[in-house]
């Protein structure tokens, strides 16, 4: 259930889209605008650290089946140039000699993201929604802080509350990467799947594993572990925040986010 971009940051965005419906749908605004810092870390395998500052700024507005999300991006990454973002996510798309690193930052490709959804729950059926996304290349490809090519995907969400509370989410999608000139990217799968615990009724604690297909042959596929907290502080007002732990090359060593929401 990934709305967002980085998609390692990633399975809070699940429990925010699923949250976020019920209250939806429970009268308490039909839009909201939310401001998340993300940081992330790691070599990639490639010897060099990468260090990745991504603020998005996403406007959704949410529909009695499903709902539609603008996300515009900053970015910031310290680099090599070896690892960039694609789709909203950090990977490796290139080997290079070089061993200084240098920051850029500007404008990230802004996403446009929707879902509808097929299903609703049931008592033995869970919801199931279908997604899209589209990547417009607004970000500098010669600042390495994107590829300058349009990417476009689709997925299927699974979710279900067994009560009152614990619920449990599975995500699967594939994306079309558009080849930057010189390279040779794969198309990407990925996939992902958690858990949440009420420890009250406005504070959710939730965990999960995602995973996606490398986009240059040969590299480890990027596998990470992530634990979320999401707290309501009020009907409109939303507090999260995440810790991430790679667990391949393929993804960062370790990240951090933080964010808010405010649905109105």
């Amino acid at each position: 259930m990934l709305i967002m971009t980085i998609r390692k940051v990633f399975c809070l965005m699940a429990v925010v889209v699923l949250v976020g419906c019920r209250l939806a749908y429970a009268g308490s605004g039909t839009w909201q605008i939310g401001l998340d810092f993300n940081y992330t870390s790691g070599d990639y395998g490639t010897g060099n650290d990468t260090d990745i500052t991504y603020v998005p700024v996403t406007i959704r507005r949410y529909f009695p089946k499903g709902d539609l999300s603008l996300i515009i991006p900053y970015i910031s990454i310290k680099s090599t140039k070896e690892v960039t973002i694609v789709g909203g996510n950090p990977n490796k798309i290139r080997q290079t000699s070089r061993t200084t690193r240098k920051t850029e930052d500007g404008l990230g490709d802004i996403l446009v993201q929707g879902r509808y959804y097929v299903l609703e729950e049931t008592d033995t059926l869970p919801l199931v929604g279908i997604t899209g996304n589209i990547k417009l290349p607004t970000a500098d490809e010669d600042k390495g802080l994107g590829t300058g090519e349009l990417d476009a995907g689709f997925g299927f969400e699974f979710s279900k509350n067994f009560s009152d509370s614990w619920q449990a989410y599975f995500d699967i999608g594939y994306t079309f990467v558009g080849d930057p000139p010189g390279t040779d990217l794969r198309n990407q799968w990925y996939f992902d799947i958690g858990a949440g615990y009420y420890l009250a009724p406005e504070l959710l604690v939730s965990a999960c594993y995602e995973e996606s297909r490398a986009l240059v042959a040969g590299e480890d596929n990027p596998r990470d572990l992530f634990f979320a907290l999401n707290y309501d502080f009020s009907s409109e007002i939303e507090f999260t925040a995440g810790l991430l732990l790679g667990l391949s090359d393929g993804a960062p060593d370790y990240g951090f986010t933080g964010g808010i929401r405010f649905r109105f």
